[in-house]
């Protein structure tokens, strides 16, 4: 079972759900209502209007059921059923796809780009651990308590590399640098 919005006209009707095997759809007048559309049951019709007074769609009752024809619906504008997937089907596409997000795999979904990749609606109901953790970043050093900058050549850094296997113009083969940490005046 699943659920998707349905465009008829100008108007939009939510929540309408999809139940595999049904061989009927079934609409509700509580949901018509509620998109701002007006239902009128006459004696052997009934008539869906927009606030314009314009129709929608016109049902007839037959057996004491009002019946909606999909096939003139589908005539005069395009339908798209869609249904939600299950929360194991959108983890297991989020996986497949590299963890891409799932507004993206919802694209991929409606345009067809992925071959084998259900036109569902995939939604995300928590945090992926994965994810999250090659998004959280760690601090490098843990941060100073006390204020070691306190004056010129109180804290110097130093670095010694060598021996190198080409002795410098002065026949020199080490290399010394020295930072000083007040003024970062380098030697």
């Amino acid at each position: 079972m699943g659920y998707g919005d349905y465009q008829i006209g100008n108007g939009t009707i939510s929540w309408v759900y999809y139940v595999e095997g049904l061989g009927h759809n079934l609409f509700s007048v509580g949901q018509f209502c509620d998109s701002d559309l007006e239902v009128a049951f006459r004696q052997h019709t009934c008539f869906i209007r927009n606030l314009e007074g314009v129709d929608l769609l016109t049902s007839s009752r037959g057996n004491n059921l009002y019946t909606l024809s999909l096939q003139d619906m589908m005539a005069s504008s395009p339908i798209c059923l869609l249904s939600k997937a299950s929360k194991t089907k959108s983890w297991l596409w989020h996986r497949q796809l590299s963890h891409l997000n799932f507004g993206a795999i919802n694209h991929l979904a409606r345009q067809g780009f992925v071959r084998g990749l259900p036109k569902l609606k995939f939604e995300k109901d928590h945090l992926c651990s994965a994810c999250a953790m090659v998004k959280s970043t760690k601090k490098s050093h843990k941060p100073k308590f006390e204020d070691t900058n306190q004056e010129k050549l109180y804290l110097l850094h130093m670095d010694l590399c060598g021996p190198m296997r080409i002795e410098s113009v002065n026949g020199k083969k080490y290399i010394l640098v020295i930072v000083d940490d007040y003024s970062r005046f380098t030697w």
